[in-house]
């Protein structure tokens, strides 16, 4: 078992490593672009992911940075009390031990998402899709280079060069302790570690956000919200159903301006009156597609964003601020918006500095999860020989 590095140690390893980001700068893009020219898939999301570029470095090097100036979340006092007999009691955060981050795609997780479980002093187990291999790699090497710089085990940081069927073996009996575990990727990759895994799991779910015109609504207002929300198809928080009331008015001309502005873009936009499944209000694209439909009232778009969302993100759209507060009341997603873009749903735009994931579980978080919140708790009972009667 790996003893808690001090705040001190901790904090000198992302600070190390934010320099060794940008030291090997150049060697990172390169091999990355080797990756990205390896990759024969599809799917236009995941290379989106797989990219690193010179901002993606620079994103790297800020989050480790910012991670560093950050508070310890281990330790902090939640709760305390005398008991009657004299016992001092304490609630206080602690590391979960061991979390174990599978992802697909995205080399920007092996510094980010790792930094926030290291920062957090957990020991961190990576599992990268096979997609970014070689990128992982090098990241995880400068890991090791920070760590060994500041006397720190290299086995804080660990990466697992598991191919799928070995992965299900290690998630159904795992060769070292678990305590906690991380699926950053599509649902399938979700699924698949909720069917295997034998401890707790964060789920990121999936997007499929929704975007509620309201009759009050500021058109130009909604353009723009509906247009930004699509700026980043690979994005969880992307948008990808809009539903507009029936009573906005001029809502011809409004749908007839929007779509025009979507196709500019080189977005599909499905009409829902061209569907006979409702299959389609289920499925989030990560593609350049949206979906439009009408709806007649406030209460029924909460119903279908109840029914057909992941969970994650839903906005209204209107000038009516008692309309916006029972939307937000009672919409059922990890982040409600009253005139603003989904594309917020992010730590780093929430305050919180970076995140792990962003969870669609009620349980132990809510929406983005970040340093504060990837830590467990313990009690510390203080006594002087009490025994209970």
């Amino acid at each position: 078992m790996n003893t808690l590095l001090s705040i001190e140690t901790r904090n000198n390893v992302l600070l190390t490593m934010a320099k060794l980001l940008d030291e090997y700068r150049a060697d990172i893009i390169n091999i990355n672009k080797n990756d990205c020219d390896a990759y024969k898939g599809d799917d236009i999301s995941m290379f989106d992911r797989l990219k690193v570029n010179d901002a993606k470095v620079d994103e790297m090097i800020a989050a480790a940075k910012h991670l560093a100036s950050q508070d310890d979340p281990v330790g902090v006092e939640r709760f305390s009390f005398q008991h009657e007999n004299g016992m001092q009691v304490y609630n206080k955060t602690a590391s979960f031990g061991t979390v174990l981050i599978i992802y697909e795609s995205r080399p920007d997780v092996t510094v980010e998402a790792a930094g926030i479980a290291f920062k957090s002093g957990n020991k961190i187990l990576l599992k990268g899709g096979k997609e970014s291999l070689n990128s992982n790699l090098k990241i995880v090497e400068l890991w090791h280079k920070a760590l060994k710089q500041h006397n720190a085990s290299t086995d804080w940081v660990e990466y697992l060069q598991f191919n799928r069927t070995e992965t299900q073996a290690f998630l159904e009996k795992p060769t070292q302790k678990v305590d906690l575990i991380v699926p950053r990727g599509g649902e399938r990759l979700i699924a698949f570690v909720k069917k295997h895994a034998t401890c707790p799991v964060i789920i990121s779910g999936r997007g499929n956000n929704f975007v509620f015109v309201h009759q009050d609504a500021d058109t130009n207002i909604a353009l723009d919200i509906i247009i930004n929300g699509k700026s980043k198809i690979s994005a969880c928080n992307a948008v990808d159903k809009i539903l507009i009331d029936e009573n906005l008015p001029n809502r011809i001309d409004f749908v007839n301006v929007l779509i025009k502005k979507l196709t500019d873009l080189n977005i599909e936009v499905l009409k829902a009156k061209n569907f006979s499944s409702d299959e389609i209000w289920y499925e989030e694209f990560l593609d350049y597609k949206i979906l439009i439909g009408k709806i007649d009232n406030t209460e029924n778009a909460i119903a279908k964003i109840n029914k057909y969302s992941g969970g994650h993100s839903s906005v209204i759209i209107t000038k009516n601020d008692e309309v916006a507060k029972t939307f937000m009341e009672n919409v059922d997603t990890a982040a409600v918006y009253h005139n603003a873009s989904t594309r917020f749903t992010d730590g780093g735009q929430l305050g919180l500095g970076g995140e792990l994931a962003i969870s669609t579980d009620k349980l132990h978080q809510r929406g983005p999860i970040g340093l504060q919140h990837l830590v467990t708790n313990k009690w510390y009972v203080h006594g002087n020989g009490q025994v209970r009667r």
